[in-house]
C-alpha cells in the first residue's frame, strides 16, 4: 500500500516537503493617496483600507516598511477631474507628489504607479471618450504623457492598467525616448471586465458614469484570449505580465506561467478582499486562514508577485513563521 500520509505525520516533515511557500517578498501593497489635507478615510466596503492625504500617510508607510513589504502600488484621487484626465500628467499632481514624498522619506520602498485615467476623468472611463466609447489611439497619446510625468517624479516602475491596444509599445517608446530606458513596466496584460472590482470603485471614485468597460476589458468567459493579450504585451516590451483578478482566474495565471519566461503578477482585487472580510466578520469563516489559503493558491498557480490589500495582515503572520 502506498502511504502518502507518512509525509504528513508532523509539522516538521510537512515543512520539509512543502512545495509552495509564500513570502513577504512576494507582496505589493496598494495605497490610495487623495489630494488635500487631513484626510484619513476608511473605505466602508473595504474594512481596514483607507484613503490618505500625504500629511496623514506617514504612519501607514512606516508600518509597511516595518513589516518588510518591498513595494507599494499607488492610486491617486485628484481634487479635480475633467473629460480627458489631464491631472494624470500634471507634474505637480497628487500621484507625482506621492512618488516624490515616498522616495524621499522611505527610500527602501519600491514605488509602482498605476497608469490609468478612470480616477481622473469626469466620466470614470479609462481614456478619451468619442461616441460613447473610449478612443483607443487618442488615449494612447495621453498615456505617453502620463508615464513620462511619473518617470520624472522618480517612480521605480509603471503599471499601465487601461487595456488599450498598443499600450505597452507606446509606454516603452515614450520612456526610452525620454531617457528612461531602465524603467520597467508591469503590464495589466490580462484584465477582465469583472464584478469583483466593485469596492475599488468606492475607494478610487472611479465608477463609470455611463455604460461599462466591456469594450476594452476582457470577457470573463475567455481563456485563450488571455494568451493573445499577454503575447502582445510580451512582444511590446513588458517586463512583468499581470492577471487581474486573481482567485477566479487561477487557470489563466498558470497558463501565463507555463508559456512566458517573465515574472507573473496577479492582483488579488477589492471584491476578493471584501468577501473574506465580510464573511469573517459574520463568523462564518476563519478570516486569517482563508486569507493565507487564498494567497497561497495564487502562488501555487504560478504568480511570482501578488498585489493584495491583505499585504500587511499576511506580512504579520509570515514574519512570525
Amino acid at each position: 500500500m502506498f502511504r502518502t500520509r507518512r509525509l504528513r505525520k508532523s509539522e516538521g516533515i510537512r515543512r520539509l516537503v512543502r512545495e509552495t511557500k509564500l513570502s513577504v517578498d512576494d507582496l505589493i501593497y496598494p495605497l490610495f493617496v487623495e489630494e488635500g489635507t487631513n484626510i484619513e478615510t476608511e473605505i466602508v466596503s473595504m474594512p481596514g483600507i483607507k484613503r490618505f492625504s500625504l500629511d496623514r500617510i506617514t504612519k501607514e508607510l512606516e508600518e509597511v516598511v516595518s513589516l518588510k513589504i518591498p513595494a507599494v502600488l499607488l492610486f491617486g484621487i485628484p481634487s479635480k477631474k475633467d473629460d480627458v484626465g489631464t491631472e494624470t500628467w500634471n507634474d505637480t499632481g497628487i500621484i507625482q507628489q506621492a512618488i516624490r514624498f515616498i522616495k524621499k522619506n522611505y527610500p527602501s520602498l519600491y514605488v509602482i504607479s498605476d497608469v490609468c485615467f478612470c480616477e481622473y476623468t469626469s466620466h470614470g472611463h479609462c481614456g478619451v471618450i468619442h461616441g460613447k466609447d473610449v478612443d483607443n489611439d487618442a488615449t494612447l497619446a495621453n498615456i505617453a504623457k502620463q508615464v513620462v510625468s511619473h518617470a520624472k517624479a522618480g517612480v521605480d516602475m509603471v503599471a499601465p492598467s487601461g487595456m488599450m491596444d498598443g499600450t505597452i509599445d507606446m509606454v516603452r517608446q515614450s520612456l526610452d525616448q525620454t531617457g528612461f530606458l531602465n524603467l520597467p513596466i508591469m503590464a495589466y496584460s490580462v484584465k477582465y471586465a469583472s464584478a469583483y472590482y466593485g469596492p475599488f470603485r468606492d475607494a478610487a471614485d472611479s465608477a463609470p458614469s455611463f455604460g461599462d468597460r466591456n469594450t476594452y476589458q476582457m470577457d470573463p468567459s475567455n481563456r485563450d484570449e488571455a494568451m493573445r493579450e499577454a503575447t502582445f504585451d510580451d512582444q511590446e516590451g513588458a517586463d512583468i505580465l499581470m492577471v487581474k483578478p486573481a482567485l477566479s482566474y487561477l487557470d489563466v495565471i498558470r497558463d501565463l506561467k507555463n508559456n512566458f519566461d517573465r515574472p507573473i503578477a496577479c492582483y488579488n482585487v477589492s471584491g476578493e478582499y471584501s468577501m473574506v472580510k465580510a464573511a469573517a466578520e459574520k463568523g462564518w469563516i476563519d478570516g486569517k486562514k482563508v486569507m493565507m489559503e487564498s494567497l497561497l493558491s495564487m502562488k501555487r498557480a504560478g504568480a511570482d508577485i501578488i498585489i493584495t490589500y491583505f499585504a500587511k495582515e499576511a506580512a504579520r503572520l509570515l514574519n512570525r513563521s
